[in-house]
C-alpha cells in the first residue's frame, strides 16, 4: 500500500481528539435516557451530568465562537427530561457565563472589539426579546422540531461556507468608518499581526436582528450566526470574529434571559450546574483560541451538531421519544 494514502499523524490525533470529546459530551446524554427509569435516578445525577456535559461544551464552543447554548440547547432537550422551555431558558444562561467568562481574556488578547460588538449586540439584544417572547407561546414539539431543522442548516452551513482567517478589505464603508470600528490583530498561533477593517456594515446590522430572534427563540446564542456574518460578511479576521461573537452573545443572552425568568422558565437544578460547568470549560477554551487550530474546532462541533441536530428533530416529530 502506499505510505502516502495512509492517514497523517495529525489527522488521526485530530480524529481522536475529535471522538474524545464526543464521547465526553453524550455519555452523561446516553445515561439521561437509559432503560432506567427517571424516578430511580438517584436526584444528584442530573446535576452532576449537567455539570459535566457544560464543562465540554464550554471548552468547545468559545474556541469556535458557536456559543454554549448552540450545543447545549440540542443536546440537553434531545437527551435529558427537561422541559424544553426550561432547557431554553437555561441555555441563554448558559450562552451568557460561557461568553463572560471568556470575555476578559479574549479582550485582554485583542481577540475581541467593543466598537465591533456594541452597536450589533444593541439591535441583537431587542429583536432577542421578541424571540423570547414568540418562544414561550409556541408548542415545545414545534419548537424542537424547528430546533432540530435549525441545527442541521447550521450544519449545512458550516460544511458548505469557507471562512477566511484574515479577509483583506481595501476600503471600509463610511458607517464603519464613522462608528471607528477597526483594530490590530496578533495571531498567537503564527505570530502574525494585521490591521483590520469592515464594510458592509448596514447589511451585517440587519442580519444581527434577525440572528438575535432566532437567538431568543431557541435559546441558542446563535453564535453560529455571528461568525459567518462577521468574518464573510463584515471581513473581520476569523479569531476576532469568534471572539467578538462573545461579547455580542453576553450582551444578547442577557435580554432575553430575563424575560423567560420573570416567566418562571429558569429552573434552578438546570441553570446553577450548567452555568458553573460552563465558565470552568469556557475559560480553557477562551485559552485554547490562541493556539489551536480552528480546523480541530470545527470538525469537533459539526459532528456534535449532527447528531444533536437529528435527535432533536426526531424528537420533535415524535419518531424518537
Amino acid at each position: 500500500m502506499d505510505k502516502r494514502s495512509l492517514p497523517s499523524l495529525a489527522t488521526l490525533r485530530q480524529a481522536g481528539m475529535a471522538l474524545a470529546f464526543f464521547l465526553a459530551l453524550t455519555a452523561p446524554a446516553y445515561a439521561a435516557v437509559s432503560a432506567v427509569p427517571a424516578s430511580t435516578i438517584p436526584w444528584w445525577f442530573w446535576p452532576l451530568a449537567l455539570f459535566i456535559t457544560c464543562f465540554f461544551i464550554g471548552i468547545v464552543a468559545v474556541p469556535a465562537g458557536i456559543g454554549g447554548g448552540t450545543l447545549f440547547v440540542p443536546i440537553i432537550g434531545g437527551f435529558f427530561p427537561f422541559h424544553l422551555d426550561f432547557v431554553r431558558a437555561s441555555g441563554l444562561l448558559v450562552a451568557l457565563a460561557s461568553a463572560l467568562a471568556a470575555g476578559p481574556p479574549l479582550l485582554r488578547g485583542g481577540l475581541a472589539n467593543l466598537r465591533l460588538a456594541l452597536p450589533l449586540a444593541l439591535l441583537a439584544s431587542i429583536s432577542s426579546i421578541a424571540g423570547a417572547m414568540l418562544g414561550m407561546v409556541l408548542p415545545a414539539a414545534t419548537i424542537q422540531t424547528a430546533l432540530g431543522a435549525i441545527v442541521l442548516g447550521i450544519v449545512l452551513l458550516m460544511l458548505v461556507t469557507k471562512k477566511s482567517e484574515f479577509p483583506h478589505i481595501a476600503q471600509p464603508d463610511p458607517l464603519s468608518a464613522a462608528l471607528g470600528i477597526h483594530g490590530v490583530f496578533v495571531d498567537g498561533a503564527t505570530g502574525r499581526a494585521m490591521d483590520w477593517q469592515v464594510h458592509r456594515t448596514p447589511l451585517g446590522l440587519l442580519l444581527f436582528l434577525f440572528i438575535g430572534l432566532l437567538g431568543g427563540l431557541f435559546g441558542i446564542g446563535a453564535g453560529w450566526a455571528n461568525v459567518p456574518v462577521l468574518n464573510m460578511l463584515m471581513g473581520v479576521p476569523l479569531k476576532v470574529s469568534a471572539g467578538t461573537s462573545g461579547l455580542i452573545l453576553s450582551l444578547a443572552s442577557s435580554s432575553a434571559s430575563w424575560y423567560y425568568l420573570n416567566e418562571g422558565a429558569v429552573l434552578p437544578m438546570i441553570a446553577v450546574p450548567s452555568v458553573v460547568g460552563m465558565m470552568l470549560g469556557a475559560r480553557i477554551g477562551a485559552r485554547l483560541l490562541h493556539v489551536l487550530k480552528g480546523s480541530v474546532i470545527r470538525k469537533m462541533v459539526i459532528t456534535l451538531l449532527l447528531f444533536a441536530g437529528v435527535r432533536a428533530l426526531l424528537k420533535g416529530l415524535g419518531i424518537w421519544v
